[in-house]
């Protein structure tokens, strides 16, 4: 994930979450268009590297954005993007994307590595979810369809072991896996569609 930014609320959002008194304050339209540049319209990434935001988890993209402003987490970029963000509009930027559908990224993968990674998910899936998309906890981020670009620069940060991630649990499975098993991994869960979908209707 190189990175994952907020944008826009309309006031018919704000009015629905906890924000709701600010929304004649935040210039929410303007961070929106700063945004865009990087995330797609909407939160719907159209570059491999970039993460889709629409239909993220709202308690994860909340906690990303604020330990991004306070440099609890690791970014090339980020943080310097947030750094002028006040807290409340981060919380409904979260709010606003998350009440987005999700969108599965529309890529090319090796049909080998993605039943590979079928296989090898036991350690994933305590926290993301069979096929990434029923996350255990809403502060988990959701990989299903995810660009699988991104997932696999977020493992990298997580293998690095210098970094500032403060996922201990994250960084402990992400050390475990080999190689070829992190290609697998992250082809698996960028070829899903949609696990909230699919548990809701059985």
């Amino acid at each position: 994930m190189r990175n994952i930014l907020p944008h826009c609320l309309s006031a018919a959002a704000l009015l629905a979450c906890s924000t709701a008194p600010l929304a004649a304050d935040l210039n929410l339209s303007g961070l929106a268009a700063t945004c865009n540049n990087c995330h797609g319209v909407g939160g719907v990434s159209a570059g491999s590297s970039m993460a889709s935001l629409a239909g993220q988890n709202r308690a994860y993209l909340e906690m990303v954005m604020l330990q991004w402003k306070t440099g609890e987490r690791f970014s090339t970029t980020m943080g310097r993007l947030l750094a002028g963000y006040s807290e409340d509009e981060i919380k409904a930027l979260a709010a606003y994307y998350a009440e987005k559908p999700w969108t599965p990224a529309v890529q090319e993968l090796d049909p080998k590595l993605i039943r590979q990674g079928g296989f090898v998910l036991d350690r994933c899936s305590n926290c993301h979810g069979k096929t990434g998309g029923k996350t255990k906890t809403e502060d988990t981020p959701r990989l299903d369809g995810q660009w699988v670009r991104h997932i696999d620069l977020e493992l990298e940060k997580y293998r690095d072991g210098t970094l500032a991630l403060p996922n201990q649990k994250m960084a402990d499975n992400a050390h475990k896996l080999k190689e070829k098993e992190v290609a697998a991994i992250t082809a698996f869960f960028a070829s899903q569609s949609g696990d909230k979908a699919e548990t809701k209707s059985k």
